[in-house]
């Protein structure tokens, strides 16, 4: 029998340089002390209780000669457990999704065509662990299991060698109209809402349908400041609303050694300088919204790396949108030389204005073209 490989040491995107205000060394310790004892009585709680050990697969991507592979290891309910093995299929919701008791450290198997890596969770029980592994282009399927947990499937996209461009999409107020103040918005759509309720944004989909048509390799990853919990639920919302699959990058709302609460620009600015590292040679198409920092963030990604961006594209809110998410951004985007900025309310206007551009040509994507969660085995 061949050795087992070695250990990969995950990468997690909950860095510990997010927040807006650094907080002292007495306030850094008490922060963590304060996570750390919630924890420990959620792991005790829900032992009591007969949680079982959980893992929630999430869609990870990466390139010919690695992976990048994203989950999140809970004590949970057996039934909901049991809904797990299919990523797309409806288990756990809302409020279960932020009280069920992370798994720190948590040590999962994951088995890539046949060969299992030991990868270990965070503080927070989540997995972000880069796996070196060779795989051709396209969709694939991994399984996980923590402990005796369930083995689950989690699909992960390979990005082609010689792809040259890609979709990074903003969610709230982009894809998905949210309506909401934005100091109520997360708590109502991760406690209240069913995703059945949550509405598209007008010609997003068609749009990035077309996107897919006229660059089929080109990968569409959403990059979003909401928490991993919530994952489940915005994998079914665009699968069900008919938006391309694509791996979702979200963030832990948990405390750093320096401050209380991680930053969602931070996040949003390590991610996309993550992608110009990981793909070199791919171009961006970054869409997001005017409402508050989308345009700034994108706009300094783009100065510091214009060869990594084809285009900026900002959807308009209404003035009713604006007002409940906290107003306009005040300072837009900063000049980019040579990378077309585009401004519309709806995806039929963007998408009028990417076809003159010669970002996507007038065609329409094939019924019979795979949705999320339409993959094959890695083995294959």
């Amino acid at each position: 029998m061949s050795p087992r490989p070695m250990k990969p040491r995950p990468q997690s995107d909950a860095v510990d340089n997010e927040g807006p205000t650094p907080l002292s060394k007495g306030r850094r310790h008490l922060a963590m002390r304060l996570d750390d004892a919630w924890l420990g009585f959620q792991t005790r709680l829900a032992i009591r209780r007969g949680r079982v050990e959980t893992v929630i697969p999430y869609t990870g991507y990466g390139s010919t000669s690695w992976i990048r592979v994203l989950a999140r290891i809970v004590r949970s309910d057996p039934r909901d457990a049991a809904g797990h093995t299919n990523p797309l299929q409806e288990s756990m919701r809302g409020w279960r999704n932020f009280t069920s008791a992370p798994v720190a450290h948590a040590q999962v198997n994951v088995t890539i065509a046949g060969t299992v890596f030991d990868v270990r969770a965070d503080r927070g029980g989540v997995v972000d662990a880069r796996i070196p592994v060779a795989l051709d282009a396209g969709w694939h399927t991994i399984t996980l299991q923590s402990g005796e947990s369930e083995i689950v499937e989690a699909p992960v996209e390979i990005v082609a060698d010689d792809a040259d461009f890609g979709v990074v999409s903003d969610i709230d107020d982009t894809v998905m109209v949210t309506a909401l103040p934005r100091p109520f918005l997360a708590a109502w759509n991760t406690f209240v809402l069913n995703e059945h309720a949550r509405t598209p944004t007008p010609g997003m989909a068609v749009l990035y349908e077309r996107i897919a048509r006229t660059a089929p390799s080109a990968p569409v990853l959403y990059l979003s400041t909401g928490a991993w919990n919530v994952a489940p639920t915005l994998s079914r919302f665009l699968s069900r609303n008919l938006y391309p699959a694509g791996p979702k990058l979200l963030t832990d709302w948990g405390p750093t050694p320096d401050r209380w609460f991680r930053s969602g620009q931070e996040h949003k600015k390590t991610s996309l300088e993550r992608l110009a590292e990981e793909f070199p040679n791919i171009k961006w198409l970054l869409v997001g919204d005017d409402g508050q920092h989308d345009e700034s963030i994108y706009s300094e990604f783009a100065q510091r790396h214009p060869a990594n961006v084809r285009a900026i594209a900002i959807r308009q809110l209404s003035a009713g949108e604006a007002v409940l998410a906290g107003g306009r951004s005040k300072s837009g985007g900063q000049p980019t030389p040579g990378i077309p900025w585009i401004y519309a309310p709806d995806g039929a206007g963007m998408s009028a204005q990417l076809e003159e551009l010669g970002v996507i040509r007038n065609e329409v994507r094939s019924a019979d073209d795979p949705e999320e969660g339409e993959v094959h085995t890695a083995s294959e």
